[in-house]
């Protein structure tokens, strides 16, 4: 049994849950949010608590046990405190601007990178060199960053790029000085 999934799932005052099988959907101060809940897992909603529990003992089943716990309590701090991910810009002459629905970064290429911004995710740039990418859903604010730090990657020689932060970069040491 899943140590993570045994443990219930409290749902604060401001956030209203309703589970028709299989939608579970939460909403909060926030926002809403919606998954499809596996069928390998049996979910129970009651005064305060969300419990989940393996419908049988395979191996599937266990494993979605705890992933649909994860899954739902991510759901509910969302809505409640939502996510957050913060980049660094490090590099001469890289910068970031925020726009209605798009950012733009200037990093060493040749044309600006425009990338588009989907709803539900606002995108924050703090004096030009820090992005902060924020929403309700934990996976598509975690998969906007890591568009975001795709465009330029941190490089192991000059630690030039995005990378997210607090990052460690491990750096390389260059060529040899020749005689």
């Amino acid at each position: 049994m899943s140590r993570i999934g045994k443990a219930p799932v409290t749902i604060p005052e401001k956030v209203k849950v309703s589970y028709a099988i299989p939608v579970m959907t939460v909403e909060g101060p926030k926002g809403s949010l919606q998954m499809t809940v596996s069928d390998l897992v049996s979910v129970d909603v009651d005064e305060g608590h969300i419990r989940v529990s393996a419908t049988s003992d395979h191996r599937k089943s266990r494993a979605m046990h705890g992933l649909m716990r994860t899954l739902i309590q991510n759901m509910v701090t969302g809505v409640t405190a939502g996510f957050t991910k913060t980049l660094e810009i490090q590099g001469v002459g890289y910068r970031a601007e925020a726009h209605e629905q798009a950012l733009t970064l200037n990093v060493g290429y040749s044309n600006p990178v425009v990338m588009p911004i989907p709803e539900g995710i606002t995108v924050e740039v703090e004096k030009n060199t820090i992005i902060h990418v924020r929403g309700i859903d934990k996976q598509q604010v975690g998969e906007i960053a890591a568009r975001i730090r795709r465009v330029r990657k941190p490089e192991p020689y000059r630690g030039k790029g995005i990378r997210y932060q607090g990052e460690e970069i491990r750096r390389k040491v260059g060529k040899a000085g020749g005689k």
